[in-house]
């Protein structure tokens, strides 16, 4: 039978990282990503070697896929890694999951979850907010559907998260400011900008307060927004 483990990888700090997933890429024949410098690094970091490195992103061709598919054939074992935290999560590995499922019986391959980092359950962990439930949106659209997406936001009363490029966040927020106004609601926002890594910031308050803060910060790296109507 052949393996498929699909491996959560650290979204910031290298050492963020499970035992398991460590063992698991040490026995791995071939290791998907979508960035073979950035898996590179990780795997350099514990010395892992000797490894098939395979490409595997949102661009990637039926051609790409059908390799895959012959190496688990081949007896091979496979991870699936993506930049930072857990396949699947706003990237295209769902879409590989799914085509193996479609392609090979229970017989034949066994597909098993790495649990591990995720910007989304770290952001929510210190966000004081209680989260039973959350709605997560993904990427906020850079052009196209902005304001059906805007809209969404201000949809039912649960915490909805998002992830935004440093070169939109303040446009986003200023936009969500002034539809929230509207609307004639206040939202508590907590900010996550670059998530366990050196210049780590978490910021908490209302949207005015956050844009603020933003407006006077240097706007780098990644982010990730949480939401939350309070009236």
């Amino acid at each position: 039978m052949a393996l498929f483990f699909v491996v959560a990888t650290p979204i910031g700090n290298l050492k963020d990282i499970t035992l398991r997933a460590l063992e698991v890429l040490k026995q791995s024949d071939v290791i998907l990503c979508e960035n073979i410098e950035r898996t590179k690094k990780l795997l350099d970091f514990y010395k892992i070697e000797g490894k098939i490195l395979l490409r595997y992103h949102q661009h990637s061709k039926i051609k790409d896929t059908q390799k895959i598919l012959n190496f688990l054939k081949e007896g091979k074992i496979l991870s699936l890694v993506c930049d930072a935290g857990t396949p699947g999560i706003s990237d295209p590995g769902g879409r590989l999951v799914d085509f193996l499922y479609k392609n090979l019986n229970e017989s034949e391959l066994k597909i098993v979850p790495i649990p591990g980092p995720s910007a989304i359950t770290t952001l929510l962990s210190v966000s004081g907010i209680f989260a039973d439930r959350f709605l997560f949106l993904g990427f906020f659209p850079k052009k196209k559907r902005r304001r059906n997406f805007l809209e969404k936001i201000f949809e039912g009363k649960e915490p909805k998260i998002f992830f935004e490029s440093p070169f939109r966040i303040l446009k986003t927020l200023k936009e969500i400011n002034q539809m929230a106004k509207e609307k004639n609601l206040e939202i508590f926002v907590i900010l996550g900008k670059e998530l366990t890594k050196f210049h780590e910031k978490i910021y908490r308050g209302s949207l005015e307060k956050i844009i603020k803060e933003l407006e006077k910060d240097k706007v780098r790296g990644e982010y990730i927004v949480c939401l939350k109507a309070i009236s």
